[in-house]
Order: structure tokens, then C-alpha cells, then sequence
């Protein structure tokens, strides 16, 4: 069999052929991508295919741009999601601990354990998340894990309010309790007092002195009475100073008119000058029997030991407001009436009082039932049974009073304020001397009763 030659022209086509296919393929046409239809090839002008490469590469560039800032972003926002899931931890951590401690008192067994397994494994999810980052391993989904992360870390926080809040109630119970123990113990100890000083003030009673015979009196009996005695004074100070200043008097002027030129070591201690006051005139001719009421004809004559004795026992076992209604007349009345008369001045009462209608009534042997005088009367009894208990020893207990400017002595004085012996640069010269006596002191025998008095610094000529 014969073959025959291919020509050239059938294989290879011609140039003309070729630029013809790729027009059609790229839809060129000669005015507009610079074919020269001359020759029949396809040239392009430089300077549009220096544009067409710049062109080309800046679209590279801002897709590789665009690729890094996309890269970046989601480093940016699994970051985030990591930060996220740390506080959230963080808070949990916090909530947990709040439970341990909320758990401990009351104590709870089962809420403790809990609070620590809690803990420890919050404690683990921390660490792994810290090899996360440090391995750069994050979550797939970081806006999702932001969401969860904050909506678990409101939860811990309210879980932490919450306990705070149930702890903050408990305390506040804790507190109620102890105010309504405290508010009964007061109670009671109010209680206490007033019955206490009832029995003191009130109740006409010397309770220590019941079953007292006249042979068995001694110093100690007398020095118990005087006690009583001081209490009730102080007692009625304290309610006459009271009532001053509801009338707008001058304490510090009345004070400096009982005793004149006296240097306090403090301001409260010119209660003291009050107290002087009414020691005075309460004790005056106390060295008589029946404080010289009856005048001359009791005062020389001797009166026996018993006699004392019996009136003590008699009134030391009444009250004295009903002994006052039965016997307004009595020894102990008349005795009542002058002493008031004597320590109650007239503009004192209408300041307080705004009328003299008490002192009217204590004139006509009638006794006002207020709190004043109830107190002046509990005070007049100590006085009184004091005063007949001392001629109820054998020889009678004497009262002395020390003179102002005398220097202190322990054997026979006692100083109310303890301030006076405090001073460092007290000297011989400087050191404090006798201001005036408060409670006058007493001899039963060869006892000596310290005399209280106020001492103050004054210096010697």
C-alpha cells in the first residue's frame, strides 16, 4: 500500500491562522488592544503594559492584606475568648471560695468538701488555659465562647451575692440575738439595782443589822450604818443637783458659795461641795442626843444607851413614809421637819417647784408625796438611826471634822479623790492639803472612822 505525503501546510498552520484563533479567543480587536493589522501580529504599547503589571500586582497585595488583617483579627478575638473563659474561671474561683467560708460558720461538712472540689477544679481549668496560650491552641469558635464565658461569670457573681447576702443575714441575726441577751441582761440588771436599792433607800431595813443585841455592838455595826448613810446622801445630791439644773441654776457658782476658793482636780468633783452642804447641816449637833430638838433640858441629861438602842431597832424595821403617816408627831418627825427646814432653802424649792406649797406642808407636820422629799426622808432615817446608834455605845462614838489646810493624815482621813495623790511634782511645799471635810469622821473607843474629805493644792506660808 502505498502512502501518501502529508503536505506541510495540512500539520502547521499558518501565523496568519494563528493570530486569527486568539482574537477570537480574547475578543481583541484592533482598535483597542493595539493589534497592527499591517504585518498581522499583535503589539502592545509599553506604557499600557507597564499599567496592566502594577495593576495586577497591587491586587496581590491587597489580597495578601486582606489575608494577614483576617489572620490578626481572629487572633484578636480568640484572645478574647481565652480572657473570657479566665475571668469567668476567676469569678467561679471566687463564688467557691465565698461557699467555703459561708460553710464554715455554721459549720457544714458536705458544704465545705464541695466548695473544695469546686476550687480545685476551677484551679485545673486555669492551668489548662494557660497551656492553651501557651501552645496557641484556641477555640474554634471564639464568639461563641465569649458569650459563654460572660454569661458564667454573671452567674458566679450572683452565686457570690448571694452568699454574701446569706452570710450578711446569719451576722444579722447573730446580732439581734446578742442585742435581745444584752437588752434582758440589762434588764435584769436594772432589776437588780432597783431592788438593791430599794432595800438600801426604801425599804426602811438594815438587813446586815437584824438580830442585833445591845451587848453585841461593836465599831463594825456602826461603820456599816454610816455606809448606808453616805449612799443616801449621795443619792439625794445627785436628784437635788439634777433638779438645780432643770431650774437654770449655776452649779459652779452655787458650788463656789458652799466653799469658797477651792481648786478641783475636775469639774465633776464639785458635787462634792453639795454633798459638804448637806453633811453639815444634817450632822449639825448630831453630839447631842435627839440633835438638841428639845433644847436644853435633853442636852445635860443623861440619857441610857438602851433607850438609843431601842428607838434604833423600832425605826430601822419601818418604813419611813408609813412611820411618818402613823406618827407625824414623833421625835423622828419633828427631827424631819427642822432638817428639811434647814437644807432646803426657800428660793431652792420655788425654783424647782415654783411654789413653797411643800415647805408649807412640812411646816404643818404634813409630808408631800413627791420624789423629793421621799428621798430627803429615806436620807433623814440614815441620819437619824446613825445618830442613835452612837449614843447607843458605851461611852457614845464622837464626830469630828477636819479643819481646812490640814495636812493629810491616814490614821484619821480618807481623800474622795484619788487625783490629788497623782501629780508628779508634788513637794513639801506644794503637796495637797485639806479643802474642806465631805463625810465627817467618828471615835468609838479607840476606833478611829477616817473622815472623808477633799483635798486640793495649796501652798503653805
Amino acid at each position: 500500500m502505498q502512502m501518501e505525503a502529508v503536505k506541510p501546510s495540512a500539520v502547521t498552520p499558518s501565523k496568519s491562522n494563528w493570530v486569527r484563533t486568539l482574537s477570537k479567543v480574547f475578543h481583541l480587536h484592533p482598535d483597542t488592544a493595539g493589534i497592527v493589522p499591517d504585518d498581522g501580529v499583535q503589539k502592545v504599547k509599553p506604557k499600557e503594559a507597564e499599567e496592566w503589571n502594577d495593576s495586577k500586582t497591587a491586587k496581590r497585595l491587597s489580597q495578601k492584606f486582606d489575608s494577614l488583617h483576617d489572620e490578626e483579627l481572629e487572633r484578636r478575638v480568640s484572645l478574647e475568648a481565652l480572657t473570657a473563659k479566665i475571668f469567668a474561671t476567676v469569678s467561679a474561683i471566687k463564688a467557691e471560695y465565698a461557699h467555703l467560708q459561708c460553710a464554715q460558720s455554721p459549720y457544714d461538712a458536705e458544704g465545705i468538701q464541695a466548695a473544695d472540689r469546686s476550687i480545685v477544679l476551677d484551679l485545673k481549668k486555669l492551668s489548662e488555659l494557660k497551656q492553651c496560650f501557651l501552645k496557641k491552641q484556641y477555640d474554634p469558635s471564639p464568639e461563641h465562647a465569649i458569650v459563654l464565658a460572660d454569661l458564667q461569670e454573671q452567674k458566679s457573681l450572683s452565686k457570690t451575692f448571694e452568699i454574701m447576702g446569706k452570710k450578711l443575714e446569719f451576722q444579722l441575726k447573730l446580732k439581734e440575738s446578742e442585742i435581745i441577751f444584752l437588752r434582758e441582761k440589762w434588764d435584769e440588771s436594772n432589776k437588780q439595782n432597783r431592788l438593791l436599792e430599794k432595800r438600801l433607800n426604801q425599804s426602811g431595813q438594815l438587813f446586815v443589822l437584824d438580830n442585833l443585841q445591845l451587848s453585841s455592838l461593836n465599831p463594825s455595826q456602826f461603820i456599816t450604818s454610816l455606809g448606808q448613810t453616805v449612799k443616801s446622801v449621795r443619792n439625794f445630791v445627785r436628784l437635788m443637783i439634777d433638779e438645780m439644773k432643770s431650774a437654770d441654776w449655776d452649779i459652779d457658782a452655787a458650788a463656789s458659795s458652799i466653799q469658797q476658793g477651792v481648786v478641783y482636780w475636775k469639774a465633776d468633783d464639785k458635787c462634792f461641795a453639795f454633798e459638804s452642804f448637806i453633811y453639815r447641816e444634817m450632822f449639825k449637833a448630831f453630839h447631842h442626843p435627839y440633835f438638841s430638838l428639845f433644847g436644853s433640858s435633853i442636852t445635860g441629861r443623861k440619857k441610857h444607851p438602851q433607850v438609843f438602842f431601842d428607838r434604833f431597832m423600832e425605826l430601822k424595821s419601818l418604813k419611813v413614809k408609813e412611820y411618818l403617816a402613823v406618827k407625824p408627831k414623833s421625835t423622828f418627825a419633828k427631827f424631819c421637819r427642822a432638817k428639811y427646814l434647814q437644807v432646803v432653802h426657800p428660793k431652792m424649792e420655788s425654783s424647782i417647784f415654783d411654789n413653797l406649797s411643800s415647805r408649807d406642808m412640812v411646816s404643818s407636820y404634813q409630808f408631800p408625796d413627791t420624789t423629793f422629799f421621799t428621798l430627803f426622808v429615806e436620807m433623814a432615817k440614815r441620819v437619824w438611826l446613825l445618830h442613835c446608834l452612837a449614843f447607843a455605845f458605851e461611852p457614845e462614838a464622837s464626830i469630828f471634822q477636819i479643819s481646812r489646810g490640814c495636812r493629810f493624815s491616814e490614821v484619821y482621813m480618807e481623800s474622795v479623790a484619788e487625783e490629788a495623790f497623782l501629780s508628779s511634782d508634788i513637794t513639801l511645799e506644794s503637796e495637797p492639803r485639806v479643802a474642806f471635810t465631805v463625810v465627817p469622821g467618828f471615835r468609838i473607843g479607840k476606833t478611829v472612822i477616817q473622815a472623808q474629805v477633799y483635798l486640793s493644792q495649796m501652798k503653805t506660808r
